[in-house]
């Protein structure tokens, strides 16, 4: 006959049930009321932080590096605005600084004392001649506005030339320095006359039949002499003498003078309606 036999098993989960129950209880009381599971996790909490210190140290400059390019690129946006902003600026102070040029070129021209009686006609340059042997411009009147061709042209400072061609609302203008241009100056100072020619863009004229006993000084004034049959009135400003010396034996002075007008730099001009007196 079998004998039954309860087994340990149930007693032993039993008394490991016990067990832990009071090691709980003890562990509570010694932690002075903390939770078990409190202290177990800031034990675990200590026993990590060296592992997650030596990995945040060994991310963070990976994610600064991150960080400076998105700070770097927001950077660089805000250079780029700053950029475009100054450039603005720029060409803001660019627009009225050549408005204000050009007021004061007008304002220059309201009163040509030189001028006299002699009625004028307002005239803005559209074309300069790219060509250092064609010296000349086109300006935005013509025979509609009363320009024919033969009348001189100037502006506040003097000479820049006579009309050459004209249509109906545009005009050539033969430059003062062209080399196929004369006119006839008196020399302020001495009275002296001569024929100015000119001789190219970047040359000064040249002054020829000045009598070699004439004193010539340095930055003495030229106007146009305006004697009979001339193309200019006469008392209009062409330039200063630069330079005057009278070779050996010859039977004139060499003189050469600076156009008072930067013919490089036209934007406004006026007709002389003047035309040569018999």
């Amino acid at each position: 006959m079998a004998v039954y036999r309860r087994s340990a098993r149930p007693r032993f989960v039993l008394l490991l049930l016990v067990l832990t129950a009071v090691t709980l209880l003890t562990l509570d009381e010694r932690t002075g009321g903390l939770g078990v599971v409190d202290t177990v996790r800031d034990t675990a909490r200590d026993a990590l932080a060296p592992i997650r210190d030596a990995t945040d140290s060994a991310f963070r400059p990976v994610a600064d590096f991150f960080q400076g390019i998105i700070h770097y690129g927001r950077l660089e946006d805000a250079n780029n605005r700053l950029r475009e902003q100054l450039a603005e600026r720029d060409a803001e102070l660019a627009i009225v600084a050549d408005a204000q040029r050009e007021r004061q070129e007008l304002l220059d021209q309201q009163e040509l004392e030189f001028a006299g009686d002699i009625p004028t006609v307002a005239a803005r340059v559209v074309l300069a001649s790219p060509s250092n042997l064609d010296l000349t411009v086109e300006i935005n009147r013509g025979r509609d506005s009363g320009v024919s061709p033969g009348m001189p042209v100037v502006t506040g400072a003097g000479l820049v030339g006579r009309v050459m061609d004209v249509s109906r609302t545009r005009a050539t203008v033969l430059l003062v320095s062209n080399p196929t241009s004369s006119v006839g100056v008196r020399l302020a100072a001495s009275g002296e006359v001569g024929v100015a020619s000119g001789r190219g863009a970047r040359s000064p004229l040249q002054v020829d039949n000045v009598d070699p006993a004439t004193k010539v000084a340095p930055d003495e004034p030229v106007v146009t002499s305006g004697l009979q049959q001339s193309i200019y009135p006469p008392g209009i400003p062409v330039g200063r003498i630069r330079t005057a010396r009278v070779p050996p034996e010859a039977v004139q002075q060499e003189v050469t003078v600076d156009p008072i007008v930067d013919l490089r730099r036209l934007t406004f001009v006026k007709v002389l309606q003047w035309s040569a007196r018999p």
